[in-house]
This record gives C-alpha cells, sequence and structure tokens, in this order.
C-alpha cells in the first residue's frame, strides 16, 4: 500500500423519529470532526439525487397517482419503499462509497432503520429488510431517543410546512417501531443518546460516541 494513500473513512449515521435533532446534531458532528482536522461530510436521506427528489415530493404531498377513472390517489407505499431503497443504492454509489474510499467522514441523516421504522408502518417488514439488504452498513448508527409529543411541539414551534409521516399519531407508532427494529437490530454498532436533554449535552454525548468509534 502507497504511504501516501489515505484510510477508510468511517460512515456515521443518525437516525430518530421527526424533530428529535438529528440534523442539527449532524450538523455540529461534522464540524467538531472538521475543527479536528479531520475530512468530514455531512449528507441526508432521501438524498439530493434525482430518486431522492421524487420521494420528497411525494411526502409533501405535490405527486400523486391518478386512476383511469380521474380519481386521484397517493403512492403505493411498497413503491415508495423500493423508490427509498433505490436512492439509498444510488446515493452510496454516487456520493457515500467514494468519500469513504477517499477517507473521508460521511455523517448521514437518516438510513436504513429509518426505512425499517417508517415504511414498515404501510408495508411488510420483511420486506422492506429484503430490499435494503445491499445497503453498506454503518460503522456508528447514533439513534437520538425523544418522546413523539417532545418532538411533534418542536416541529410545530419549528417548521411551516409538513410531510405526511409528521403527525403525533404516526410519530408515536414510528417510535415504537424504532424501539423494536434496534432492541433486535443487527446493522453494527447502535448508540441511544437522550434527545431530551439540553441541546449542548446531546452533542457532547455524540462527540463522545465518534471520539469512541475514531479512537
Amino acid at each position: 500500500m502507497s504511504k501516501n494513500k489515505r484510510s477508510r473513512g468511517r460512515f456515521i449515521v443518525f437516525e430518530g423519529i421527526d424533530g428529535a435533532g438529528t440534523t442539527t446534531q449532524l450538523a455540529r458532528l461534522v464540524d467538531w470532526l472538521r475543527d479536528r482536522g479531520m475530512l468530514a461530510q455531512g449528507t441526508h436521506q432521501p438524498s439530493d439525487g434525482p430518486i431522492g427528489s421524487l420521494i420528497r415530493q411525494i411526502l409533501r404531498g405535490r405527486l400523486v397517482t391518478a386512476a383511469p377513472t380521474g380519481k386521484v390517489g397517493t403512492v403505493d407505499p411498497a413503491a415508495v419503499a423500493l423508490l427509498f431503497a433505490a436512492d439509498r443504492l444510488d446515493h452510496l454509489n454516487n456520493e457515500i462509497v467514494p468519500l469513504l474510499e477517499q477517507g473521508w467522514h460521511v455523517v448521514c441523516d437518516r438510513y436504513v432503520v429509518s426505512s425499517l421504522a417508517y415504511q414498515s408502518l404501510e408495508t411488510d417488514l420483511r420486506f422492506v429488510r429484503q430490499i435494503n439488504e445491499k445497503a453498506l452498513t454503518p460503522d456508528l448508527t447514533i439513534f437520538l431517543k425523544v418522546r413523539p409529543e417532545v418532538a411533534m411541539a418542536r416541529i410545530e414551534s419549528s417548521r411551516a410546512g409538513r410531510e405526511s409521516f409528521e403527525k403525533l399519531a404516526i410519530q408515536k407508532k414510528v417510535a415504537a417501531a424504532y424501539e423494536d427494529i434496534l432492541g433486535g437490530y443487527r446493522g453494527g454498532r447502535v448508540v441511544t443518546i437522550d434527545g431530551e436533554q439540553a441541546v449542548s449535552g446531546v452533542t457532547q454525548a455524540v462527540r463522545n460516541a465518534a471520539e469512541e468509534l475514531l479512537a
């Protein structure tokens, strides 16, 4: 191996229900890694690629289906799950894996566990697992645990628009699904952090988990 070749970067994923603080903590972690002289890139799923853009239109109700009768309906949940899996592979191949191979640490907001928790509400969990089997295993998954009521209060105070999953009844189901899935998850190391503590406390806990991984 060439002495100048960089070692592979680490792949870190943030998970949590809507309003858990994953976006805020991802930005803080990336800044912290960069301040320490490391190559770090933040990203998110759905991605900014063509499939990810399509998914966001569906989640925001801007893209619907039309039957021959002219009746407008929502996109089939299994089709949405397939789009998430397709976007994930496209995102891995075109952004995440190339950066990791160049020595960058990549931090992603939402990944496979998110699909398992959200898509399994309307689609068979085994099907969702199967279509995500080719996804790269993260080096570390950080789960920010927040009660649905707290998360929804955050959303209502900070966001003008809502996506289809951003309703209290749905978030309660998603939170329960996350707990069940992570209880038996075998997709790499998982660290659960209390996302209801002060933002600075969450940030420190995240840094501790990352520092342990990178040591």
